[in-house]
């Protein structure tokens, strides 16, 4: 599958990169899925899976949960995912040549495309449509015994160009900072989860954030358009894409969108380039031709991306882009972008638990906390990506809110603790209520900001922050309008006997 002499590769080590890295990506998936999908989306998750089924058609939302919707089945097709990960990673696929490679990476999408269908809003993020897409095609790259198809690969090149060129597009289109060249004055401190590096990144001058956005410009609007030039110039896109990438990864906490970007990225690198530069033997003559009939079906994937490519790039060039979409229900051709507008304020949502059984000014409040999120002022921003908490994004998605009404699962969380729910104590990093759950359940809102440098030197403290407000609560177990109001929304009161029995005797 060679495209000419604009490019007559060969392309065996940046087929082997794609898929020891997209193979890498999907075990992180997969390991978020089974460590967190059950109690965030599952059978009695914050979004319960059994509302999807009923809500959704299989047509418009395929998963295999429409036809296994309980907490077993997800279990097991998320550790299914873990073990063909780790498969595909080894290499095992390629021991049974291209049928083992196609079994094992069609597997795989499959059932990612469950996960992430079925996820509802804890899986609406652009790094999921861009997981199955790349997936997809890891498909038809075919296992490294064989001859790398050059066409699909470069079909790598064009994911990771809609996903540079599209965060580019969307944030010249959006806030107004990004064409004034501040946005870096307020993103690492108000970006979703701030790393260790984040605070440093911060303090860094004016001029250096000025730069920053003009390099950020550049990496995003310019050079994506190299990645098709011919050779040299698209493996120097690629690097600077590398480059670029690293970046981000070491100041920011985005999942593994940075990681696959990166991965995607080694799409520009031809063997006579790597060959040259760095000390890795890449195979000629011991790889076998690829078969007629997996070349055909990799030109048949080539049309499929053309055609469906039409609305992403009309998505692109709209003056109302929307960002990070997925235009058919396999997500097999996408829109992305990110931060198309910029948070000045940076809000938090500190839900906090009481063992008194009434309410007052002298009330001692315990804090819960979660993985990944900033808490306590004194607790260093932690390193969690390329891992994925998705509980933790939503609860920054939230509080940019003065109330949950956009967000009812919020609701539904505050329940679960009342209830002393196993799962939802799963996904916190630390329990105030380790034995018995609490009598009530608040969530404040603050205004969080980085420390200054003489600041932190003198107390220690990462961050400043000042209550702004009560975000929800209190409410406990035997607060009538905190059932009705789950009731409303669809979903089970935590457990109260005298309540129950008012409600009983006002019914009779």
């Amino acid at each position: 599958m060679v495209l000419g002499p604009w490019d007559p590769g060969p392309y065996w080590f940046a087929r082997f990169a794609l898929l020891k890295g997209v193979g890498v990506v999907y075990l992180l998936a997969f390991l978020v899925a089974a460590r967190q999908f059950r109690p965030l989306a599952g059978e009695d998750g914050l979004l319960p899976l059994g509302d999807y089924v009923e809500r959704s058609r299989f047509r418009d939302s395929p998963s295999l949960f429409h036809f296994l919707d309980d907490d077993t089945a997800v279990a097991a097709a998320a550790w299914t995912g873990v073990a063909l990960s780790v498969l595909a990673v080894v290499g095992v696929p390629a021991v049974f040549g291209v049928a083992g490679h196609v079994v094992v990476w069609t597997a795989l999408w499959v059932l990612y495309l469950s996960f992430v269908n079925a996820g509802q809003r804890f899986y609406g993020f652009g790094w999921e449509s861009m997981l199955l897409e790349s997936g997809f095609l890891a498909i038809f790259l075919g296992p490294v015994t064989v001859a790398a198809p050059v066409a699909v690969t470069w079909l790598f090149r064009w994911v990771l160009f809609r996903n540079m060129f599209g965060a580019g597009l969307i944030k010249l289109r959006g806030d107004d900072c990004w064409r004034g060249l501040t946005c870096l004055d307020y993103h690492y401190e108000t970006q979703p989860m701030p790393n260790p590096v984040s605070w440093f990144a911060h303090h860094l001058s004016d001029r250096v954030h000025r730069v920053g956005v003009a390099v950020n410009h550049v990496a995003e609007l310019a050079i994506p358009f190299l990645y098709f030039a011919p050779q040299p110039f698209a493996a120097v896109a690629g690097v600077a894409t590398v480059l670029f990438q690293a970046w981000l990864m070491v100041t920011g906490n985005f999942a593994w969108l940075n990681a696959l970007t990166l991965v995607l990225a080694f799409s520009t690198f031809s063997d006579p380039l790597v060959a040259g530069v760095l000390p890795v033997d890449v195979p000629t003559a011991a790889v076998a031709s690829l078969p007629v009939s997996f070349q055909v079906a990799g030109w048949l994937v080539v049309a499929v991306v053309v055609a469906l490519s039409y609305y992403p790039v009309k998505n692109m060039v709209s003056s109302e882009q929307a960002m990070n979409a997925a235009f058919d229900p396999l997500h097999l051709v996408n829109t992305y972008g990110a931060f198309g507008s910029i948070t000045r304020t940076r809000y938090e949502i500190i839900v906090e638990g009481t063992d008194d059984a009434t309410v007052g000014p002298d009330t001692e409040w315990k804090p819960y906390a979660f993985p990944g999120k900033p808490d306590d002022p004194e607790r260093r921003p932690p390193q969690v990506a390329p891992y994925h908490h998705r509980l933790g994004w939503q609860l920054w998605f939230a509080a940019m809110s003065p109330s949950p009404r956009r967000h009812p699962w919020f609701v539904h969380l505050l329940a679960k603790l009342l209830d002393g729910d196993d799962g939802v104590e799963s996904l916190l990093r630390e329990d105030p209520f380790p034995d018995d759950p609490p009598e009530h359940v608040r969530a404040v809102r603050y205004r969080y900001e980085f420390t200054a440098p003489e600041e932190r030197s003198e107390t220690g403290c990462w961050w400043n922050r000042e209550r702004v407000g009560t975000y929800f609560g209190p409410v406990s177990r035997d607060d009538d309008r905190f059932r009705r109001t789950l009731r409303r929304l669809g979903w089970d009161a935590p457990e109260c006997e005298e309540s129950d029995r008012r409600e009983t005797r006002a019914a009779e």
